[in-house]
Order: C-alpha cells, then sequence, then structure tokens
C-alpha cells in the first residue's frame, strides 16, 4: 500500500521556495542534492538539543513517537480526548493536510500551538518580527509561514478550537544559568539507528532556572502571513487559498509550471551529467527546458545566475537575456572607476567579457598587487580559524549562540620561498570553553616576529573582537595582554566602542582577490574553495612544486601530512580539488552535503569543520571515531591555510614574471 500524499509543513516550505519542486520531491527519479537530513541540518546549530530543551519546560507532556501517519494520529486523538494535556509531535490531518506540531498544549477548548526553532532571538531587535513597515521581517519570514501553515490545519482539524501560536526560539539576551548544561543533551543512535537526543538523569531544577528559550506570540505576524501574497508562480492569488490548491495538487501528482528566475541557482534538483548518465533526472532542467526552450547544449553556456553578488538577474531573465553572451554593459549598469581595484561593477563585466571573447586567461592588476606585497614585512603568517556558536551554551553566564573559537592552523612563508606549517591549536575538549587559551597560543605563534600576518575574509577579524569582549568581563589574569595582542592584530567592528587599528592588522586575502584578481575557472566565486583549484590549473610553478611528494618532509613541514603530492590530474588532465582529497570526516555526508556546508563566504571558515566540532561535543563515539575526527579536523584546517600560501606563491610568481 502506498503512503498517503499529504501536504505537510515541509513541503509547503518547500512550496514556498517554487511550488513546482513538490513535483520532483520524494520521487527517485529526480536527483536531489539538498542536505535533507535533519541531524546532519541541525547538528551545528545545536536544533537537536534545543528540541529537547523546550520539552523539558513541560515536564508532564506526551510525546508521540509513531512514524506511522495512522498510527501517530490515532495516538493523538486519544490524547486530546483528555481536558487538559501537553503533547509533543502531535499528528494533526485535516483533508490532504498533515502536520506534526513541535508542542501542543490543550486547556479546555484553548490550543497553543508552539513551533521550537534553534534561531537566535533578540526582545529589542526582533519584537513581534515585524519590520519598521509592519510587514513580515524577511529573515523570520519562513518561520511564520511554517507556524501559519500549522495554525490553519490545526483549526480546520478541530472547527470552533481557540489556537494561539507561538515560536519558542533561543534567547540571546538571557545568560546560561550553570556550567555544562549543554552536555545534558547527548546526540544519540538507538537499536534501529534513529538518531536522537538523551538528556541527562542529572538535569536539575536550577538548570532550568533561567529560561533560554523563550516562548513569542505569532498571532500577529500569523494574520500578516494570511494577508500576504506568496511569491510569483504560486497557482492562485492569497495564502490560504494556495495551500488548499498546493494539498490538491500535490496530492495528484500535478505539476505546477515554473517559473525561472534567480531562485533556480540554489535548485536542489540539479544533476550533472554523470548523474544524467546514471538514470538520474534533472528537476532543473526540465524546468528551462520547458519555459526557454533549451537544448542539453544550452545548458555549458554561463547564464546570469553565475555572475558574482548580481541583484539583477531576475531583471535579465524576463528581458530574455538569460546567457552572459547575450549581456551588454547597460544590463548590468556597468560604469568604469577611476580607482586602481576593480569595483563590483567591473569584476562583474570581466566576467561577462571573458566569456563572451572565449578568454580563460587570468587578469591579474600586477601593479597594484606589487605595490600591496611592497607593504608586505616576512615572514608572511597565514592563519584560518574554525568556529561556532552553540544554542545551549557550555558555561555559565554565556549568552546562546556566543562564539566559540576552537581551532586554527598557522602557516609561514619566508622571504627565500621556504613553507613550513608553523602550528596549531585544536580543542575538542567536551564542555571546554576554549576562547582565551586559543588567544594564548595564537600570540605565542605570532609575536616571535613581526611579519605580516593573513586572513581569508572578515571572519578572523570579527572573532578576534568577540573574544576581545569576553576578555574584558573576564577575571583572566593575563586579559590585558590578551587583549593588547588582539587590537594589535586586528581593527574594531564597527559597532565597537574602542576604536582601534592595529600595527600588524591582517591583511584581508579575499580582498586582494576581489581587488585584483580573477580567474574565470573560478565562475564568478571568490570562495577559497573556488580560489585554490582554479589557481592550481593555472599556475605551472604550483604544479611543479606541489606535483611532487615534498609536503611533510624536511623540506616542507607539516604537522598533519607525511610525503603528501597536492597536485593529481583527473582524466580530462585538470588538476583535481584538494579539498576532495581529504578524508570524510563523518559517513552521513555526501560530496554535495560537503560543498553545500562550505561554498559560501559566510562559511568557508568551516561549515563541515562545524559540524564535527559538534560531533565531538554531542555525541556519543568511541576514542577510536573521535581520534580520526579530530586528525579530520587537523587535516582540513591545515589545507586552509596551505591554500592561502598557495595563492600568494602564485601571485608572487606572476609578479616576478612581469618585472
Amino acid at each position: 500500500m502506498s503512503q498517503p500524499r499529504y501536504l505537510t509543513k515541509s513541503r509547503f516550505k518547500l512550496a514556498t521556495e517554487c511550488p513546482t519542486k513538490l513535483f520532483y520531491t520524494g520521487k527517485k527519479e529526480y536527483l536531489d542534492n539538498k542536505l535533507d537530513d535533519p541531524f546532519l541540518a541541525s547538528l551545528a546549530d545545536g536544533g537537536f538539543q534545543v528540541g529537547e530543551l523546550a520539552k523539558c519546560y513541560y515536564p508532564d507532556g506526551h510525546d508521540i513517537t509513531s512514524l506511522d501517519y495512522e498510527e501517530s494520529i490515532q495516538q493523538t486523538n486519544e490524547l486530546l480526548k483528555q481536558e487538559n494535556v501537553v503533547i509533543f509531535e502531535p499528528a494533526i490531518r485535516f483533508g490532504n493536510l498533515f502536520v506534526r506540531v513541535d508542542i501542543l498544549v490543550k486547556q479546555g477548548n484553548e490550543y497553543q500551538l508552539i513551533e521550537v526553532k534553534a534561531k537566535s532571538y533578540s526582545a529589542k531587535k526582533d519584537k513581534d518580527f515585524l519590520n519598521k513597515s509592519g510587514k513580515l521581517d524577511s529573515k523570520w519570514k519562513p518561520y511564520i509561514f511554517d507556524v501559519a501553515f500549522q495554525k490553519y490545519v490545526l483549526k480546520q482539524a478541530i472547527p470552533g478550537a481557540l489556537v494561539s501560536s507561538y515560536l519558542m526560539v533561543v534567547d540571546k539576551d538571557m545568560p546560561c544559568p550553570v556550567d555544562g548544561l549543554n552536555q545534558k543533551f547527548k546526540l544519540t543512535r538507538d537499536d534501529r539507528n534513529r538518531r536522537g537526543v538523551s538528556v541527562s538523569h542529572s538535569l536539575s531544577a536550577s538548570d532550568l532556572s533561567v529560561k533560554i528559550l523563550k516562548k513569542v506570540n505569532t498571532d500577529k505576524a500569523v494574520q500578516i502571513a494570511y494577508e500576504t501574497e506568496l511569491q510569483t508562480g504560486m497557482p492562485v492569488e492569497g495564502f490560504i487559498p494556495n495551500i488548499e490548491v498546493l494539498a490538491e495538487q500535490y496530492s495528484n501528482d500535478e505539476k505546477v509550471m515554473p517559473v525561472i528566475g534567480s531562485k533556480c541557482k540554489s535548485c536542489e534538483f540539479k544533476c550533472s551529467e554523470e548523474d544524467e548518465a546514471n538514470g538520474f533526472k534533472s528537476g532543473f532542467k526540465e524546468c528551462w527546458k520547458e519555459q526557454l526552450h533549451w537544448s542539453d547544449e544550452d545548458f555549458n553556456e554561463p547564464t546570469v545566475l553565475s555572475i558574482s553578488n548580481f541583484r539583477s538577474s531576475n531583471r535579465c531573465i524576463e528581458n530574455g537575456k538569460v546567457k552572459l553572451k547575450d549581456l551588454s554593459p547597460e544590463d548590468i549598469n556597468y560604469e568604469e572607476s577611476s580607482t586602481p581595484a576593480l569595483t563590483l561593477k567591473e569584476r562583474q563585466w570581466l566576467q561577462i567579457e571573458k566569456v563572451q571573447e572565449n578568454d580563460s586567461s587570468v587578469y591579474v592588476d600586477v601593479d597594484s598587487m606589487r605595490n600591496e606585497m611592497a607593504s608586505w614585512t616576512y615572514p608572511l603568517h597565514f592563519i584560518d580559524f574554525e568556529t561556532c556558536a552553540v544554542a545551549i551554551p557550555f558555561y555559565k553566564g554565556m549568552s546562546p549562540y556566543e562564539g566559540i573559537a576552537f581551532q586554527f592552523s598557522h602557516h609561514i612563508l619566508h622571504e627565500d620561498g621556504r613553507v613550513e606549517h608553523a602550528g596549531e591549536f585544536l580543542s575538542s575538549q567536551v564542555g571546554e570553553f576554549p576562547n582565551f587559551n586559543f588567544v594564548r597560543e595564537l600570540k605565542a605563534q605570532l609575536e616571535k616576529d613581526n611579519g605580516t600576518i593573513f586572513r581569508y575574509s572578515n571572519h578572523e577579524n570579527a572573532y578576534l573582537n568577540m573574544v576581545y569582549q569576553q576578555l574584558k568581563l573576564s577575571a583572566e589574569l593575563d586579559k590585558d595582554k590578551l587583549c593588547d595582542f588582539i587590537k594589535s592584530i586586528t581593527k574594531s567592528s564597527n559597532n565597537s566602542k574602542d576604536n582601534w587599528l592595529g600595527d600588524r592588522n591582517m591583511v584581508d586575502q579575499w580582498e586582494l582577490v576581489k581587488k585584483y584578481y580573477y580567474d574565470p575557472a573560478t565562475g564568478g566565486s571568490n570562495s577559497i574553495k573556488a580560489v585554490l583549484p582554479a589557481i592550481l590549473n593555472s599556475s605551472k610553478f604550483l604544479q611543479e612544486k606541489y606535483e611532487q611528494p615534498i609536503y611533510g618532509t624536511h623540506e616542507l613541514p607539516s604537522l598533519n601530512f607525511k610525503n603528501k603530492a597536492w597536485i593529481e590530474l583527473d582524466d580530462n588532465g585538470k588538476v583535481k580539488d584538494p579539498y576532495k582529497s581529504l578524508p570524510k570526516m563523518f559517513a552521513e555526508a555526501s560530496e554535495h552535503d560537503i560543498e553545500l556546508l562550505s561554498e559560501s563566504d559566510e562559511l568557508n571558515n568551516g561549515g563541515l569543520a562545524l559540524t564535527a566540532y559538534a560531533r565531538l561535543q554531542f555525541t556519543e563515539m568511541s576514542d577510536y571515531e573521535r581520534k580520526e575526527l579530530e586528525r579530520g579536523l587537523l587535516m582540513y584546517c591545515e589545507l586552509d591555510t596551505l591554500a592561502m600560501v598557495m595563492i600568494q606563491e602564485a601571485w608572487r610568481e606572476m609578479i616576478n614574471e612581469n618585472k
């Protein structure tokens, strides 16, 4: 017997992204590349732990554990016969609609629908989830839509019920009441390999004396959601009418005609030629073929979706200009600048122009890069941090999502060309607050000389600013020395009460890429995960140097690798991405999942590492698993700083060649 095709809250969320996706989801023939494992998706942000913590606020609650539709509905209906009851994950069905509410509180005919989210909330900034114009705040809109959908289903399923709705979110303004609270929520597996959370028997009233989760009423926001038009492409007008129509269409397996636009860039129903050769279908291709009448060959040409940080792709698509070859300077509002550095518009047009002229050559502003290099002091230091921000804090007094800096790697490039992996730091001890020891070790390694220090993006600067504030409030005996060190290698954040610019303020290699360097092979991305493979393929110097197994020898010392050759060629003679040669840190993540976790500039400092660290903190594992995970973290972070060194080596060689 086939499973009923209910429109659930997750499928409704998918439809609000693009209603056509409903036709593709859940079908084996359509490859779904989305990170759809809830364990992996919520591991890093503490979603599982937050869900269990919320239940602790309702000690008399009843848990509906069955995954079967009918059984879970039957169990729920039986409990709802009680006058007053709290139910976790109750199953509510109305027609073709089905929801599992996180927490449902029934008191007579009054119901509280509570959706639990591991999202930080500040009463000062977020208030009632509305912006200054009285519309739904964009960052809260998906969550309010989620609650609105559930509320509609519940009210339809229980006619006459008085339903109030809430989001239970992480209160960023509420300090943790005790040490080690997060360690009382461990991720586990049962006998059937189902993942869950084990709550420690030692959890006490004092642990819950300060509620770091806040229940915020959403009735006003939900009503505004009902009055909000959903995105272009929905089958009908109006929020509630779309629920009903989408439920009917999904039940009948009807396809909503696609609308092509910028949202297609993140479509999870794409697949590679290899995937297609293995029998998978691409929902993305089907949509574009239907609307644009494209052939398979058309997909080989770059489109407006590939332009870096381009906000007018929808306008271009509406005007029939989808491929880069069809664009003119006017289409991107191109303006030439008098400054040496590339502006965003100049960089965008450079990307387009390279495609139109079939020019795969690398662009380097040699003069500007040479001037930058002249200001640097050898030896050059390259650092990369791995960090996380957990919902349930480690220590008493810490705020939810207060940052944790748990790892760094440090490479040195000497003036004579010598490269060494000079140091690293990893704190994987369960429940340990590492930030102050992290800075102590960083200070010890960087204060040996006055060489220029490099980071990639603003992440390192932002985190050191955060640790600076933590130190100022601490009782650490050496906090003044540590604060002075931080100020010496950073610049103050925009919202800082103190203003400073350190004598050794770190150079942002990411900014250098954006200003002076462009390789068409990056596809417009400035992420180090895109720049490294590109520069390895364009630089003969790097190829000749790193094709030899010298990394991790006396010639090129490494703390984690031995006799490593970084240059490997694929069947097409292209250099393989070194990140893909690293050992996987956990088997559950596919290669695509790893890319999703680390592809954006915001996450390029360790989406994968963050997830691995969360596993070290929250998951029961053997000593062997722990050591393997630690080994993977060390290798991953080391490659990040080696990548920075390689980029710098290639640039130096380019500059020398153009003397």
